[in-house]
């Protein structure tokens, strides 16, 4: 296996993804010969262990060669103020430069030495640090975990080169217009509030945050009541509690002058947020209203609506046979080169929408065809879609769990936002009892007559006036 030290992806992408309907991740479900039941009842249990200081430890145990373990942590820019925006970003950054017992060289070599592949990222709620190798190297990563978890170095040298190399990523993140467009969501969807703040911060806090900011960040928000330790593959769950106790019995519990961080609501604004470019040559636009949070049960009959609504690549073969409207109308009048529907979920809101990527003489096309079947699906969703997205959601969630990785971060992600990991058997009994009245009328409850949020980058002179994209938000009836 191959050695490397690594961070996972860029943050507004791990955000979208993290909250993402499994239908749209564009996954086609098993070929293997084993039945969908047999699968499911193979699946292990997922066990979860409280800590004296209130670290939860969570595991499943598959029994395979390897595993991945990590750190789950209730932290990221949702917790910052406008003075340092960006600083859970930035300590993401220092993750693999050095602890006070591993310089940056030995704490590279150590990782190396075990085949392991160490990663890390930030979203606006969470931060992970996680670690992938053989299983029988289950105790060496928790102790690398723990050590880089608690005792990051922040030496000034390294901080300062993390910054550089902040200042650059910020330079070049313009050139991801997903992640650019995504923010711009954000930043008009939650104006005036920590939701509205990106992920990165912004390059004056790059260039100013300090090691005490940073220090000061991690003693406020690296509790071990805020932290999941979870692991997936051939491990024992008696092991990596008996593991935790010894790395993460340390971990502090209380606030200093008792600053225990609260999220603040964040309201939702319908408005729009534009920035035209007529040199790139293709527009990216979001559109999206107002979203549950984690615990809602609504997700379950909007993940369903997101997979009838499906999502379309340019690549995708098909054409008018496409199951999904949009899919067929983008394909049949090459509308745009992608689209696709999202739920982005937070702890008490979220974003739900459309994507797409379009050229300029189409913007209008695809937000009229992307409104018009949020309408349909509020006021006539069928039995019989309903029928093939339910199969088509149980796959999805059993395909995108393969691998310890993926399983391993949907249990810190679960632990972290439910308080336990809801199993697939549970989801599917969630799925089974939403009926076509129900997707109707919860979908009228979040899309109908409401005001979204539109952010839209590139070429964008024909993005209609706010007030048409608005009067589209419901139908006219006689």
């Amino acid at each position: 296996m191959a050695a490397s030290v690594c961070r996972a992806g860029g943050a507004a992408t791990r955000a979208l993804l993290s909250g993402r309907s499994p239908s749209v991740l564009g996954l086609k479900g098993s070929r293997s010969a084993v039945s969908y039941a047999q699968a499911l009842s193979n699946i292990p249990d997922t066990q979860i262990t409280t800590l004296d200081n209130g670290l939860r430890v969570a595991s499943e145990e598959s029994g395979q060669p390897t595993c991945t373990v990590g750190v789950w942590i209730g932290a990221g820019s949702r917790y910052e103020t406008p003075k340092n925006n960006g600083a859970a970003y930035f300590i993401e950054h220092l993750a693999f430069k050095g602890t006070k017992k591993r310089p940056q060289s030995a704490l590279e070599q150590e990782v190396e030495s075990i085949g392991a592949h160490l990663s890390t990222y930030t979203t606006r709620e969470q931060t992970a640090i996680y670690i992938k190798a053989l299983s029988k190297d289950l105790p060496k990563a928790v102790e690398i975990l723990a050590d880089v978890v608690q005792n990051n170095s922040l030496e000034d040298a390294q901080v300062e080169k993390a910054r550089q190399v902040l200042v650059q990523e910020m330079q070049e993140i313009e050139n991801n217009l997903q992640d650019v467009t995504f923010d711009y969501l954000h930043a008009t969807g939650y104006q005036g509030t920590p939701l509205s703040k990106s992920v990165l911060g912004t390059s004056e806090n790059a260039k100013r945050l300090t090691r005490a900011d940073l220090l000061e960040y991690i003693n406020l928000h690296y509790k071990a009541p805020r932290m999941v330790l979870a692991a997936a593959g051939g491990i024992h769950h008696k092991e990596l509690c008996e593991l935790a106790q010894r790395h993460f019995s340390g971990l502090s519990t209380e606030y200093e002058k008792d600053a225990i961080p609260v999220l603040a609501p964040c309201r939702f604004t319908g408005s729009a947020l534009a920035a035209r470019n007529d040199d790139l040559p293709l527009a990216h636009v979001a559109i999206a209203v107002e979203g549950p949070g984690w615990n809602s049960n609504d997700n379950v009959s909007l993940a369903l609506a997101n997979t009838i609504i499906n999502s379309y690549d340019v690549t995708y073969g098909g054409g008018k046979n496409l199951s999904s409207n949009v899919g067929r109308a983008a394909a049949e009048f090459n509308l745009c080169q992608s689209f696709q529907p999202f739920n982005i979920r937070y702890s008490d809101t979220g974003l739900l929408g459309m994507y797409f990527v379009s050229d300029k003489h189409n913007i209008e096309d695809m937000l009229h065809i992307a409104q018009a079947e949020w309408m349909r699906i509020c006021t006539s969703a069928t039995d019989g879609e309903l029928i093939q997205a339910k199969k088509a959601l149980k796959h999805a969630l059993l395909a995108q769990l393969d691998g310890t990785t993926p399983v391993c971060e949907d249990i810190g992600r679960q632990v972290l936002a439910y308080g336990q990991r809801v199993s697939l058997e549970e989801w599917n009994a969630r799925i089974d009892a939403v009926s076509a009245k129900t997707l109707r009328d919860v979908c009228s409850k979040y899309i109908y007559d409401k005001c979204p949020a539109v952010a839209a980058v590139g070429p964008i002179e024909q993005l209609p006036d706010y007030n048409r994209i608005r009067s589209a938000m419901y139908w006219l009836r006689f």
